[in-house]
């Protein structure tokens, strides 16, 4: 995934900030305002801040309308914003587990916990207290992040109860931790 640092600025707030940290958006040709993370969708790109309350208090000013009279939005926008970070995020797991720098479950991440090639931890919000507790103990200083159930998970891997995950360190782990912190940044 190519890091874009070039610096854009949010149309609400009018802070600026590189073009991963903000959000994008376009318009359609029928001038719907809609999402454009992969930024390849033609037109003019305006930016907002990564943040569900600043999605909706852009939609309920209308700040839309600043790049067009004609622009419509969606009034589920927020929603939908949501879950395609959220199935990004999820694709972007799946990604490392096909790149081989995905391990599931308890013993391997706790093998490898004790070798030092863990990045950071997946855990279910679903995992039982006493799974948690054992991998918050081996874990030490390694981020845990919570955000996904079992099904999630288990969809996403096209697997079957997968309550522990971890990412090996290197360039891969990088790329799933900036697009999990984008999801979770979005609904803070």
């Amino acid at each position: 995934m190519k890091e874009n640092n070039s610096q854009r600025t949010c149309i609400l707030t009018g802070t600026t900030k590189t073009a991963d940290e903000l959000l994008r958006f376009t318009l359609t040709p029928d001038f719907q305002v809609v999402p454009d993370f992969k930024k390849k969708l033609p037109g003019k790109g305006f930016y907002l801040i990564n943040s569900r309350s600043v999605l909706e208090q852009a939609i309920h000013k209308n700040i839309f309308r600043k790049f067009s009279k004609q622009a419509k939005v969606n009034e589920n926008l927020g929603d939908i914003v949501e879950n395609l970070l959220k199935n990004r995020t999820l694709e972007t797991i799946n990604l490392a587990r096909k790149a081989g720098k995905l391990i599931t479950g308890f013993e391997k991440v706790r093998e490898n916990l004790q070798k030092n090639r863990i990045a950071f931890i997946l855990e279910t919000v679903d995992a039982s207290d006493d799974g948690a507790a054992k991998i918050k103990a081996a874990a030490g200083n390694v981020e845990i992040i919570r955000l996904f159930t079992t099904n999630e998970i288990d969809q996403a891997l096209n697997r079957t109860n997968t309550v522990h995950a971890a990412l090996l360190k290197g360039k891969m782990a990088e790329t799933v931790y900036k697009q999990l912190k984008k999801w979770q940044i979005f609904n803070s």
